[in-house]
């Protein structure tokens, strides 16, 4: 599990009603993929940040983030991909609120393979090409940009939180890349 910061924009929930939520319903989540691309529309690299998590063990992991009440899809992906990528990263937001894929995270391993010790979530999980400078803010210590070989090395699929090295190599077999 990852150390968070205080959300900004706690929407609808105080702290303390937000974890009687999260031990009584599914929260949704948008997670993106950021990836950069060549002149031909094709993944080259993809962006990982590197955090903490409480044991102060360092993890790889995605942009993520809860969508809030009354925010849309669109809306919750931008504000999450600025916060923990900057204002000038300029993503290239899908035209669909479509996802490739829908992750679901439970508090112990299940029949996914994806976890999160605080709570049962759905994640919508997008790849978005971004075009900007990224830094990382937040909760974060560092943005690595690696190459989808690098990203799929047993090395860094080692060092993802959660199951998240699963969704980075959808992520890429979605986007033609070969993950095996």
């Amino acid at each position: 599990m990852s150390v968070r910061t205080p959300d900004p924009y706690p929407g609808w929930l105080s702290e303390e009603d937000l974890y009687e939520a999260r031990n009584r319903l599914p929260m949704v989540y948008v997670e993106a993929v950021p990836v950069r691309l060549d002149p031909l529309g094709y993944v080259n690299e993809i962006g990982l940040l590197l955090q903490a998590d409480e044991d102060g063990s360092m993890v790889r992991t995605l942009v993520s983030g809860r969508v809030l009440y009354r925010e849309t899809i669109r809306a919750a992906l931008l504000r999450h991909i600025e916060k923990d990528l900057g204002a000038l990263a300029f993503p290239q937001l899908p035209i669909s609120p479509v996802p490739f894929t829908v992750a679901e995270y439970f508090p112990a391993p299940s029949q996914t393979s994806f976890t999160d010790e605080r709570q049962h979530a759905v994640a919508l999980v997008y790849i978005v090409p971004v075009t900007g400078e990224c830094s990382p803010r937040q909760d974060a210590l560092e943005l690595t940009w690696m190459t989808p070989e690098d990203v799929l090395s047993p090395g860094v699929q080692a060092e993802f939180d959660g199951g998240r090295g699963e969704l980075v190599r959808q992520a890429l077999a979605f986007a033609g890349i070969a993950t095996s």
